[in-house]
């Protein structure tokens, strides 16, 4: 089972390094890696998809990856509301003809393209990777020369309230 792991972590050589080899040491497959800065300075956020057979090897790697010194924390943040993207630039092989046929096809996708040349356009499409993937599966017919794929990033949604914490009230006293 897929399942989505964030983790906080101090912006310094070798994070990287030590998360990815953990896993690895685990037998744990890496789908997906996407890494970047947060609001805090000196602080990243790491969202990882990792392929994990049952629950109990989930709670060995997450208790692990809390332990490491520069691993402020992990949330596993499959079954939670999330905002989840994914972004990919595909280059797909195009003449001037195809160009307008190409271009109606991803509009309902809200991709864009960000490059043109003579024999190819590039395609910028960001969104849930089915949708990623949903648009590369049209894509395909017309000759894909790269694609460029960033790997998911999520976080939580704000907070909404739960239906135990909604104030209930009554018309009739």
């Amino acid at each position: 089972m897929k399942r989505i792991i964030t983790l906080t972590v101090q912006d310094r050589s070798g994070v990287l390094n030590r998360v990815t080899g953990l896993l690895q040491r685990r037998q744990f497959n890496i789908t997906s890696i996407s890494v970047g800065p947060t609001e805090t300075e000196g602080v990243s956020k790491m969202t990882l998809v990792v392929d994990v057979e049952d629950d109990q090897r989930l709670e060995q790697v997450t208790k692990q990856l809390n332990k490491q010194i520069d691993v402020l924390k992990v949330s596993d943040i499959t079954d939670k509301a999330i905002v989840a993207r994914e972004l990919a630039l595909i280059k797909v092989t195009s003449g001037s003809q195809l160009r307008s046929e190409i271009n109606g096809l991803i509009d309902p996708f809200r991709a864009i393209i960000v490059d043109v040349c003579k024999e190819s356009i590039t395609v910028q499409v960001t969104g849930k990777p089915e949708k990623v993937d949903a648009l590369i599966d049209l894509l395909r017919p017309f000759g894909i020369k790269e694609i460029a794929r960033t790997g998911l990033t999520a976080f939580l949604r704000g907070h909404q309230p739960q239906v135990n914490e909604l104030v209930t009230y009554s018309l009739l006293k």
